[in-house]
């Protein structure tokens, strides 16, 4: 089998311990420091890294949070007030990627990182923790811009660390950038089609594989329910 192509690199690996945050002292292990050296990814995440609420985050399809580093500039440009925060690091992503956006991976990409395998399977929503680290804006300027990230599902445990580079296994939906996934979420603009390819899409976390089918369901039987409407 030939060899995966270099794909990126990881800038740097951050985890996080589970503390107050925002005015309400709300348990949340959003901020996260850089650590040095070898990390160990388990199936449901990185070494050291905690999760407070495991109803919205964590798991096996949200084990490891990725984000382009090179999002940053244009963040602190919008943000200035935010400039110090805005850094890798700053989102709660465990891996700051060096070389590549969301218009650069794919819904299903298979990457290979250090000794471990990972899959890029949904992309990141803004939550209320996006809020109580800046402000209320921001999490609506994630949306607009697509400037989300993705999360990763663990293939293959192992250990990575900072430098280490970025090498693409296996693209199995060439068609589904992260970047076209996100703006077809803010414009609501999938199409039937979108919905039928996503529900069965290899490698999307499955509670979008079910979402896509119940949306589908739900259009068909609208469409059935005024058709029959219409005879009468």
């Amino acid at each position: 089998m030939a060899q995966a192509s270099v794909f990126a690199r990881i800038l740097s690996v951050h985890v996080g311990k589970v503390a107050p945050l925002g005015p309400r002292d709300v348990p949340s292990g959003f901020v996260k420091h850089a650590v040095e050296g070898p990390v160990a990814l388990g199936r449901t995440g990185l070494a050291g890294d905690e999760v407070a609420d495991h109803s919205v985050h964590g798991g096996f399809d949200k084990a490891v949070y990725g984000y382009a580093a090179g999002h940053y500039p244009a963040w602190r440009a919008a943000f200035p007030h935010f400039a110090s925060l805005l850094v890798p690091g700053g989102f709660g992503e465990n891996l700051a990627f060096d070389g590549v956006m969301e218009a650069d991976v794919c819904l299903g990409d298979e990457l290979e990182i250090g000794t471990a395998v990972l899959c890029a399977c949904q992309p990141r929503q803004p939550c209320s923790k996006l809020a109580m680290r800046f402000d209320n804006h921001m999490g609506r300027a994630m949306t607009q811009t697509g400037r989300a990230g993705w999360y990763f599902r663990v293939l293959q445990t192992g250990v990575m660390s900072a430098g280490d580079e970025v090498r693409l296994r296996a693209r199995p939906n060439p068609d589904w950038s992260f970047a076209r996934f996100l703006r077809l979420m803010k414009e609501k603009s999938f199409a039937d089609e979108d919905l039928a390819e996503l529900a069965r899409l290899p490698g999307l976390a499955a509670q979008w594989q079910r979402d896509a089918h119940k949306t589908l369901e739900r259009r068909r039987q609208a469409r059935a329910t005024s058709a029959q409407a219409s005879l009468l």
